[in-house]
């Protein structure tokens, strides 16, 4: 005889609040940098190599990570480790508030990447182990979901607020007060919950998968921002080599870093796959339109930021409509579906955007936001309703690390397909410094006197927009495909709720007071 799971109270759901706090700011922090850098290079004076280290330290750091603190996770308690996070990431936002030098922002940038990475599976996993109710879970990770996705489109708006009115270190010290609050609430509302038999930590596989994530994610990150290189495609091959290494470690280890058994489960590896491409459509898209705001509207970096809000609004809503969809009955694969099929609506939209269409880009960008909302929410939850409570950690960094990978892949696929067409699209005459970028091309015009450089701008803009249309159809046509692909993969999925019944009683895996 089944019992029904327990519901969640006043407590998770006030507990749920508090985790918003690192999740927003952990996301933010992608973001934060874009209004700064200027002050930061006129007060460290930074060389070429180090502004850019200190753009990608972050990211790199907490996607190399993402697996390891995951299964950290798993081992030593989801609580304790969100606590040594949080006070690594609030020290580190100091450190670099004040930084004096390059070298030591980059270092904090690094240890930020780490709190990162043990914040966000920690809170994802957490939330797993607070909401049994599957009705609940859905609705809590909808909420998740929408925090995480609103907190890249915030973190640019608050840097160029915050840069306005104070100086760049204010971007860091916001993280302040988020982060002793929840020193001080953790303790008090969030259950301790771990594996309580993990077997030995397998150290050789830590190695093992930062060197499959980070060449790939370096590779992917440089081909979007350079082109094409040899060099790049050696690392993203070395990367899929350890990549290999790492699956085969974790096939014949005893005690391995990621069980293969999670995935058994049925429907988890088709909902890591469809969250890839959700990443690849949610990023790719934002390579184009945060150019076409400033560089082609032309609008200044803090009145783009702020218009990019708009396509956020929708976001509140589409994940706790689509619960409401599952709760109702609607099956899964449908509702998946149907956010593929919106977010490649929102292509379609984009693709018809010319060089003065500023309400239909914000249209589009809030279309395809929210059918990936649709889909990332649903996905997060039938990853974590298919697995074990006390390999939820484990789980929710698989999930992570696949949105980390398919982000940069969207970037550097679509991003490819648009710069080629606008290569194509500018005028075999202009120099070289036109044909990279356009914001290469608007420099060059700037400084050609009279009409010259007027027809020369107004070209790179057709060209750039003609590239962000050819960008947006293969992105529709890829979501379009992966409508099809969950329709058929997740047509017999159903959310194993018995796993949160069986562990229900386990005193040693979930207790209020951590012990």
């Amino acid at each position: 005889m089944t019992t029904n799971p327990p519901r969640a109270g006043r407590r998770e759901w006030t507990a749920l609040a508090v985790l918003m706090l690192p999740l927003l700011l952990v996301s933010m922090d992608v973001s934060v940098l874009y209004f700064a850098i200027p002050q930061i290079s006129a007060d460290l004076e930074p060389s070429g190599t180090q502004q850019l280290w200190i753009f990608d330290i972050y990211a790199f750091v907490l996607a190399g990570l993402l697996m390891t603190m995951g299964s950290v996770g798993d081992r030593i308690g989801r609580r304790r480790l969100l606590l040594i996070g949080a006070a690594a990431f609030g020290a580190a936002s100091l450190v670099a508030a004040y930084a004096n030098s390059a070298e030591t922002l980059i270092a904090a940038r690094a240890v930020l990447g780490i709190g990162g990475a043990t914040l966000m599976p920690s809170t994802l996993a957490l939330v797993r182990t607070m909401f049994t109710d599957p009705a609940q879970r859905a609705k809590a990770i909808a909420m998740w979901s929408g925090v995480m996705t609103a907190g890249v489109a915030l973190g640019s708006v608050l840097s160029g607020v915050l840069v306005e009115y104070f100086w760049w270190g204010s971007v860091f010290l916001v993280n302040l007060p988020a982060m002793a609050l929840l020193l001080v609430l953790a303790p008090l509302l969030l259950p301790e919950s771990k594996d309580p038999a993990p077997g030995r930590f397998d150290r050789v596989s830590v190695p093992l998968s930062m060197a499959a994530v980070l060449p790939v994610v370096y590779g992917l990150k440089e081909i979007t921002s350079e082109g094409w290189n040899a060099r790049y495609v050696l690392s993203i091959t070395v990367g899929l080599l350890f990549a290999a290494l790492f699956v085969h470690r974790q096939r014949t280890s005893a005690s391995p870093m990621v069980s293969p058994a999670l995935f058994r489960g049925r429907g988890f590896a088709s909902a890591i796959g469809l969250n890839l491409v959700s990443a690849f459509g949610m990023m790719g898209s934002a390579f184009f339109t945060t150019q076409y705001l400033q560089s082609v509207l032309d609008k200044s970096a803090l009145q783009a930021a702020l218009w990019a809000l708009l396509p956020s609004l929708p976001i509140g809503l589409a994940a706790p409509v689509t619960a409401g969809l599952v709760q109702r009955g609607v099956h899964r694969a449908r509702v998946v579906a149907a956010g593929f099929v919106v977010a490649a609506s929102g292509y379609g939209l984009l693709a018809l955007a010319g060089t003065d269409s500023l309400w239909l880009v914000l249209v589009a960008c809030g279309v395809l936001a929210s059918g990936i909302v649709m889909v990332m929410s649903q996905l997060m939850d039938l990853a974590l309703g298919t697995v074990p409570v006390e390999r939820s950690g484990s789980a929710s960094s698989l999930m992570e690390t696949g949105t980390e990978f398919g982000g940069a892949l969207g970037m550097a696929v679509l991003g490819s397909i648009g710069t080629a067409v606008y290569r194509h699209g500018v005028p075999d005459s202009a120099p070289a410094a036109a044909h990279e970028t356009l914001g290469g091309a608007l420099a060059v015009a700037g400084q050609s006197p009279g009409s010259a450089g007027d027809s020369l701008a107004t070209a790179a803009r057709e060209a750039f927009t003609q590239g962000m249309q050819a960008a947006a159809i293969a992105g529709a046509v890829v979501l379009a495909g992966a409508a099809v692909l969950a329709s058929v993969t997740l047509r017999r999925v159903r959310v194993r709720e018995e796993s949160c019944t069986e562990n229900a009683g386990r005193a040693d895996q979930v207790s209020p007071s951590g012990v």
